[in-house]
């Protein structure tokens, strides 16, 4: 009897650590896809597409706000690449995604009002918040894109005359190879072979 006991505390003992592994496993996973930006995006965008009413206009601003702030991630990521001057660009980015921040925090907490008629006289102030922020991100890429446009047109004309000189420099190398190997050929035979060419010609 004894023995049957043990064996069962063993078991239940097994099984309580199977379960809280699996537990920790699951919470550690859901934790991952909360940080996960690109994992968190999709949720985002599915649960936008499928909700109704003002609360789905909600998601669909936050949808629109992510997308603005990640698009003027990337163009401040690709000035920094680049040799350019970069002037307050990185500042001013910082200051706007903490303002993206802050504001994605509202339109969360504006999820969870129950209040439809709330909801709805709402939403019009978060509309324009985000569409002044929306507007800043564009200003910073309009910036970046001017910067890299010069940058490219610059290097690309000195592109262009780094080639030019050098196809110029290689005509005229086969310019005087030509008139090198003409001279070889005619002008420059001895007094000797002159003559022979001339029996010959005989």
């Amino acid at each position: 009897m004894e023995v049957l006991l043990w064996i069962f505390v063993a078991f239940l003992i097994m099984a309580l650590a199977s379960i809280t592994i699996v537990v920790l496993l699951v919470r550690a996973v859901f934790r991952r896809i909360r940080r996960s930006r690109a994992l968190a995006g999709r949720a985002l965008r599915t649960r936008a597409r499928f909700t109704t009413g003002p609360r789905g206009q909600v998601l669909r601003l936050r949808v629109r706000l992510a997308d603005s702030l990640a698009s003027g991630r990337a163009a401040v990521e690709l000035a920094a690449q680049g040799a350019g001057p970069r002037g307050e660009l990185d500042r001013l980015h910082r200051r706007i995604a903490q303002e993206g921040d802050a504001l994605d925090r509202q339109l969360r907490f504006m999820e969870s009002e129950t209040d439809a008629a709330a909801l709805a006289r709402d939403l019009p102030v978060a509309e324009g918040r985000v569409d002044q922020l929306v507007s800043l991100v564009r200003r910073v890429r309009a910036a970046v894109g001017a910067q890299l446009d010069g940058l490219t047109d610059d290097s690309l004309a000195a592109l262009r005359a780094d080639v030019d000189r050098e196809v110029s420099a290689l005509h005229a190398g086969v310019q005087a190879l030509r008139a090198l190997n003409g001279r070889d050929a005619y002008g420059d035979a001895s007094p000797e072979t002159s003559a022979r060419r001339l029996d010959r010609s005989r």
